[in-house]
């Protein structure tokens, strides 16, 4: 199977236009309550075998033994996909595509992963495993009929003359591309699930928003053995529990909360309920200002884009890094929020701190060679 192509044309560049950095997040909602994915980082080549309680519902996976199966830290690229599918719905375009051409850049910094080093050769191994994963499922053709497909058809590098890869060539699977498009085909979800690095908790956030999130102040219960076999998790369920049960006691999953709720003469259920936005037990947003930040009630007369969020101290304004910003990055201008993390990257390997008194200073070299550089 030819997985990858990489192409070296430097007049194809501009085919790869960006995609905004800060788009609405959306998840494709079939695959959030069924295992579609490996839970783990580590290669795992045993099938996923699922069927519903009433017998209904099959999804079967299996790997290719050079990749194995599909992981959920690999589901990121699919919902980038398929933010960038209902953005361009929400945009009115005609004829949304089924092949996306998308900077790898923009797509590493939506989900908040590393964009040097061996960023690009593991997200060249994520799609591979996309591609090679196969699966198969009655869950939207009805009992007597199973689809096959992988989750992407084909993808492609392009890579300039010095060998960067300047953009990619995804083509999604049918099946995924119209579950994303039909109505109500997805759910909008909370950025900070990419700060999530457990593979069951990242999991379990996606079973929350699906069944909790309109389920009211009652919220959504399940039990633990049912949980178990959504999960299609490869351990036995003596451990599923056990990890089930410390993530739970941390209760730190975004817009969520959890209850274990032990009965006398059953296994132990689940409760998942949205969390009040207001309420004392709500983790902190790994995105979220310092509460010891000020931010000017003005800052919206700014003019142009919304000012840069940097958890600096003190005295600090937040609009002073968006003026420097304007006046220093490259035009037409990068998104803000990236270029945010990569400052903060920045300070971090230079153990520089964020209230450091010459702050903004150290910003604006910073973007400055940013823009010498582009």
């Amino acid at each position: 199977m030819a997985l990858k192509k990489d192409a070296r044309d430097d007049s194809q560049v501009d085919l790869f236009l960006p995609q905004l950095t800060a788009l609405p997040l959306r998840d494709q909602r079939e695959t959030m309550e069924r295992p579609f994915f490996s839970l783990s980082k580590r290669k795992r080549l045993k099938p996923i075998d699922y069927i519903s309680p009433d017998r209904k519902v099959t999804v079967h996976v299996s790997a290719n033994s050079e990749y194995g199966l599909a992981t959920i830290y690999d589901l990121d690229i699919l919902i980038y996909c398929a933010s960038v599918l209902i953005e361009y719905k929400r945009q009115g375009k005609n004829d949304i595509p089924q092949t996306l051409h998308v900077v790898p850049y923009d797509m590493l910094s939506t989900l908040k992963r590393d964009v040097g080093g061996r960023a690009y050769e593991l997200l060249g191994n994520a799609l591979d495993r996309l591609q090679s994963t196969t699966v198969k499922t009655n869950i939207r053709s009805g009992d007597a009929v199973e689809t096959t497909f992988s989750w992407i058809d084909s993808h492609s590098q392009l890579k300039d003359r010095n060998g960067q890869v300047r953009g990619m060539r995804i083509t999604l699977a049918k099946w995924f591309y119209d579950g994303v498009l039909m109505e109500g085909g997805v759910l909008a979800i909370d950025p900070a699930y990419f700060s999530l690095t457990g593979g069951r908790e990242r999991w379990l956030y996606r079973v929350a928003r699906k069944h909790a999130g309109g389920a009211g102040s009652d919220g959504f219960s399940i039990s633990m053995p049912t949980l178990y076999e959504k999960s299609g998790a490869e351990g036995d369920y003596r451990r599923f529990k056990f990890e089930m049960a410390k993530i739970i006691r941390e209760n730190g999953l975004p817009g969520y909360s959890l209850e274990l709720i032990q009965r006398d003469d059953a296994e132990p259920m689940l409760r998942m309920t949205k969390r009040d936005a207001d309420s004392k037990d709500a983790p902190p947003s790994p995105t979220a200002p310092s509460t010891t930040d000020t931010k000017p009630k003005n800052t919206a007369d700014v003019v142009g884009e919304d000012p840069i969020s940097f958890p600096v101290q003190g005295s600090i304004a937040f609009d002073a890094f968006g003026v420097i910003a304007r006046a220093n990055l490259p035009s037409p201008q990068r998104d803000h929020s990236a270029v945010a993390d990569e400052f903060r990257g920045f300070l971090k390997s230079r153990k520089i701190a964020f209230d450091a008194e010459n702050i903004t200073q150290i910003f604006a070299t910073f973007c400055s060679k940013q823009r010498a550089a582009s």
